[in-house]
């Protein structure tokens, strides 16, 4: 228990003395992942304070035999490791409809899902105003079929910053 309150400690002052970088009052573009299917996003991020920033994805998934619309919302913090050079961390949850056809027997399904949703990610803010970054989001399906299992998502994106 005394280590676990030592490394506790140790943790939240490194946290303290990373100095955050300037975070973009907006910041709009394409996030690319790969989590069930290749799907692109619309994604949308709003600063809501000194280190802290919510994003908004609007996006659509296709795999062999569904197709999906989701919409997410994650809340994150971010830090500055170097010069420009950023990561963050954070959690929200996305909801979304889904379809499913298979040619072969003529079978169909469709349905919504919830799902919980965390993010951890490392980004490079160029000087101009563009944004990129990889980001890795594990999604914890709560309701529906789709989604159901744990999914692990990796994307990249590219957002102009405003």
């Amino acid at each position: 228990m005394k280590k676990l309150v030592i490394i506790l400690i140790v943790f939240l002052g490194t946290i303290q003395l990373v100095s955050s970088q300037e975070i973009s009052d907006n910041a709009l573009g394409i996030r690319f992942g790969d989590n069930d299917g290749f799907g692109g996003e619309i994604s949308y991020q709003k600063k809501m304070g000194d280190i802290n920033r919510f994003e908004i994805d609007l996006g659509y998934r296709n795999h062999k035999n569904y197709d999906a619309f989701k919409l997410s919302g994650i809340y994150q913090w971010v830090w500055s490791i170097e010069d420009r050079l950023n990561w963050y961390a954070g959690f929200g949850g996305g909801i979304g409809s889904w379809s499913y056809s298979n040619s072969n027997n003529n079978d169909g399904d469709e349905g919504l899902f919830l799902n919980a949703d965390g993010n951890v990610g490392i980004e490079y803010d160029f000087r101009g105003p563009i944004l990129i970054s990889i980001d890795f989001r594990p999604e914890i399906g709560i309701l529906g079929d789709y989604g159901k299992d744990t999914d692990l998502d990796l994307a990249l994106s590219i957002r102009y910053q405003f």
